[in-house]
């Protein structure tokens, strides 16, 4: 992890929203009204349930998929003003990092023609010298020359995942958006993949979009968190302050499992684990004003009245952690604190 920067973000994402036809005839929202800042060299972890728009919002980002609003503005320049060769160049120094490793890679290339191949698209060197670099990148990931030649059907899951993360690293981009890299691989092999991200970040400066689930390994890689719930932004902030004060429910819900409390939280910890029971609601009946309303316990009626904006906390918190609750003051001053383990 890395301090924060007062730099300007080396990513900014505006109002991004994306919606998407169904079969049903209708339009849902899986990216709604999202604005998030990644600065150079920084970790942001982006977590919530699954189904709440965290992978969708990634490829939005990469333009893999079309965003129907919004802007996204990576090192200085709109995404959505380029096309074609202009696009392309960019997206040299903005890559991804999918979450299942076997599935991401072509089983009819070999190891060095994965790693190879961004090199050849955006025409960086000659082949002896792309070669070098690929035998250099995969001995930066923990494997050696000897896997140009072999096949990435005969490999573990987590050689898989460093053949997916060289291949990212290859162009020596400025920022990575990691879609659940390690979701995919016993917990022995995610220990490794994160150390291999962190050392990587801390030789070559990348950025890293990190999104998860898992929260245990969100706060041990992020200098950012923000919390995503049902398409849209409900916390975000500094790591350890979230970890240690969360203030939307749903963020005290999600952080129940991973915290400890005294004896005189032990009450607050099972409500707090009571939270984020119950599925996340249909993205084709999304409830008004607050989303988090009909699962949450300290809901009133007014709740239902208007969506409560992303807000900058006060008091005791730092500048950059805000909230989207309308009753998180209220929340916070309930007589009890989660503490980080």
């Amino acid at each position: 992890m890395t301090n924060m920067t007062t730099a300007a973000p080396l990513l900014s994402v505006r109002n991004l929203t994306v919606r998407f036809p169904t079969d049903r005839g209708d339009v849902i929202t899986p990216v709604d009204d999202v604005s998030i800042d990644v600065h150079p060299g920084e970790t942001l972890g982006l977590v919530g349930e699954s189904g709440c728009g965290k992978s969708t919002l990634g490829r939005a980002i990469l333009r893999l998929v079309n965003a129907d609003a919004g802007d996204v503005i990576f090192d200085g320049q709109r995404l959505s003003d380029l096309k074609g060769s202009a696009l392309r160049n960019v997206r040299r120094g903005l890559q991804i990092i999918f979450q299942d490793p076997r599935g991401s890679l072509d089983p009819k290339m070999t190891v060095g023609e994965i790693v190879d191949e961004p090199l050849r698209v955006h025409k960086v060197g000659a082949k002896p010298e792309r070669r070098q670099t690929v035998i250099d990148m995969l001995t930066a990931v923990g494997l050696d020359a000897g896997y140009t030649e072999r096949n990435p059907s005969t490999l573990s899951g987590g050689q898989q995942q460093r053949i997916g993360i060289a291949r990212a690293l290859v162009t020596r981009p400025k920022l990575i958006v990691c879609d659940e890299p390690v979701s995919a691989l016993d917990l022995s092999v995610q220990a490794q993949v994160i150390n291999l991200l962190q050392d990587l970040q801390r030789d070559l400066g990348v950025s890293y979009l990190f999104i998860a689930h898992n929260l245990a390994v969100v706060r041990h890689l992020s200098d950012r968190v923000a919390v995503m719930y049902l398409g849209q932004i409900v916390e975000e902030g500094p790591a350890h302050e979230v970890f240690a004060r969360p203030l939307h429910p749903y963020t005290q819900g999600l952080l129940a499992s991973v915290l400890r409390t005294d004896a005189a939280a032990r009450d607050r910890l099972r409500q707090a684990q009571e939270f984020v029971k119950g599925d996340i609601p249909s993205l084709h009946d999304v409830p008004s004003g607050c989303r988090y309303r009909t699962r949450c316990p300290h809901a009133e009626p007014s709740c239902a009245d208007a969506r409560p904006a992303l807000e900058a906390a006060d008091g005791e918190h730092s500048a950059d952690h805000r909230v989207a609750c309308h009753r998180w003051r209220a929340i916070e001053s309930m007589p009890v604190t989660f503490r980080a383990k």
